[in-house]
């Protein structure tokens, strides 16, 4: 297995980006994926030195930038960039939007983008949950000729219920991969979130196994794999099973232990249940 983590658990204690790359690399992590807010609250505002300059440290570090994930944390607090917004214009805006974080993450050298961001498709008052899918497919399908180009794709990522109440379990993510029907659109799976689900965590993945393209090893208690009481043994065998070739790529959303204790634990929990040798 490859492994990966997400930056923004080092942004949020201001490490630069070459930090940022030398220590992931150092600890083993092959990858990092990018929350655009961290690099400027909107897309637009992140410009060619900024985009040329972390494609090449990265590069230089030896470490792939994974692509994007958070793709509308900081952006969508309004309501004028919202996937399933009843009004078209704000859908258009959000589509637009979506075209310019695929050129983002053409630009940084990444090939996924995680389709997460609930509190932007959370179901407003009067959208059921079929206009919702189709407001969805309006939204994403633009930027995908343009993914194609650029060997990226779009997952869409299941999340539970008490983070959002549209797209919660994998079979949804799968319903809205079969209705848009694009080579590159396809789905993310998360431990966290798959956690809410009734079905076992291995019997998702191996349902879900001709769609998967990403997934994010974390635990239900908000920290890094191997930090509570999720056993990933089922999990990777499970994964194995299903073909899966892809990162392991750690996402947290408590970061009181500190960006260096989450990210050494997590992937030496995940080379010992991998099988690999630890240090």
């Amino acid at each position: 297995m490859n492994y990966a983590i997400c930056n923004e658990i080092f942004d949020a204690e201001k490490w630069p980006w070459e930090r940022v790359c030398a220590f992931c690399r150092e600890m083993g992590y092959a990858g990092v994926e990018v929350a655009p807010y961290t690099l400027a609250p909107h897309a637009s505002l992140i410009d060619d030195k900024t985009r040329a300059h972390h494609r090449r440290v990265a590069e230089r570090m030896e470490v792939d930038i994974l692509g994007l994930h958070w793709l509308l944390a900081n952006v969508a607090s309004d309501r004028q960039l919202y996937v399933t917004h009843p009004e078209a214009q704000i859908r258009t805006n959000t589509a637009e939007y979506f075209v310019q974080l695929t050129q983002l993450c053409a630009d940084l050298g990444g090939h996924i983008m995680v389709i997460g961001s609930p509190k932007a498709r959370n179901l407003l008052p009067g959208v059921t949950r079929e206009q919702a899918m189709q407001y969805s497919k309006e939204v994403f399908t633009p930027c995908l000729d343009l993914a194609a180009a650029n060997n990226i794709t779009l997952a869409i990522e299941p999340l539970g219920p008490q983070e959002t109440d549209f797209l919660n379990t994998a079979a949804d993510g799968i319903e809205l991969i079969d209705r848009i029907n694009h080579p590159n659109f396809r789905l993310h799976l998360d431990v966290k979130a798959m956690s809410s689900e009734p079905t076992p965590i291995p019997q998702i993945i191996r349902d879900s196994a001709k769609h998967l393209a990403h997934f994010h090893a974390n635990d239900p208690n908000l920290l890094g794999p191997g930090m509570g009481d999720m056993r990933f043994e089922p999990i990777i065998k499970a994964l194995r099973e299903a073909g899966y070739d892809g990162y392991l790529s750690v996402e947290v959303f408590d970061f009181k232990p500190g960006a260096e204790k989450i990210a050494h634990e997590s992937i030496r929990y995940l080379r010992k249940v991998c099988g690999e040798k630890t240090v």
